[in-house]
């Protein structure tokens, strides 16, 4: 008798109990946030919000266009699933926002009293991967920008990201000095300017000796990209130059690749000798 009752009573109970179910289940799933608030409780492991982060990366990218300002700036996944990075990366963008508003407000009102038009001001940012080794992750941008005048201009950035010290270096971190970098690689990257300049039909000796645009400038005030062949060495150097720098607005910016040479890794610290290789 007590058997058969404590069946009636499971199959009473049944439907309540796949009520209760069904409604756990419909419950939202957490939020981003909401996890990386419950993995930095007290007790949560190590690490746990960078976790959290990592695990829900995503490539970023902010869009912003009013008649005040137009405001992109964007960066990839490789990027985002470091989350020190990503913050300086968030940091970063909030903070060139911030001047673009600030400048375009200021220039807005000069206008007004003016009496003249005012033109939307804008910065235009993309950080793009360029290599991915065991210890660096590469980025490149380029960067647009426009202030109201005849024409926008176009500038580069460049990042490293250190996996063995968990730090954002400058290309020309890993070497002794600039002047070190600039004489490794000099003949070469003066001989490549020429042939590119050639390329767009421009000759140094129709420039003029007295030309700002006649002298070769040091690659370590340009801007200098990393790359690697194989994924494990960095064994690729580009050098961005904005426009003006070598030439007139008219000739664009220029990318000017130069070998890796054993010249070139010995002016290395010791300490990133290894993680570069002559060029093939």
């Amino acid at each position: 008798m007590t058997a058969i009752l404590s069946l009636r009573s499971a199959a009473a109970l049944a439907p309540a109990i796949l009520l209760l179910l069904t409604a756990c289940s419909s419950e939202p799933a957490q939020t981003t946030a909401e996890k990386a608030a419950a993995a930095s409780v007290p007790g949560a492991p190590p690490g746990a919000v960078d976790d959290v982060k990592v695990a829900n990366a995503t490539a970023s990218e902010v869009k912003e266009s009013s008649d005040l300002m137009e405001f992109s700036y964007a960066y990839p996944l490789e990027a985002a699933k470091i989350p020190k990075l990503a913050e300086w990366l968030d940091a970063d963008r909030a903070a060139n926002r911030d001047a673009l508003i600030a400048e375009s407000r200021r220039d807005r009102v000069a206008a007004e009293k003016g009496g003249f038009p005012y033109r939307p001001h804008s910065h235009l940012q993309s950080w793009k991967r360029i290599t991915d080794t065991p210890r660096f992750l590469s980025l490149s941008s380029e960067i647009s920008t426009y202030t109201g005048g005849a024409h926008g201009m176009t500038t580069f950035g460049t990042l490293l990201w250190d996996r063995n010290s968990g730090k954002r270096r400058s290309p020309l971190d890993l070497f002794t000095s600039g002047t070190a970098f600039d004489a490794a690689i000099r003949d070469d990257f003066c001989a490549a300017i020429t042939r590119a300049k050639a390329a767009k039909g421009i000759q140094l000796s129709a420039e003029g000796e007295d030309s700002v645009f006649a002298k070769c400038p040091p690659a370590s005030a340009q801007t200098v990209w990393l790359g690697s062949s194989d994924g494990r060495h960095l064994d690729r150097l580009t050098i961005a130059i904005a426009p003006y720098e070598i030439g007139a607005y008219a000739e664009g910016d220029y990318r000017i690749n130069v070998p890796v040479t054993a010249g070139l890794i010995r002016a290395l610290k010791p300490e990133f000798a290894g993680d570069f290789r002559a060029g093939k």
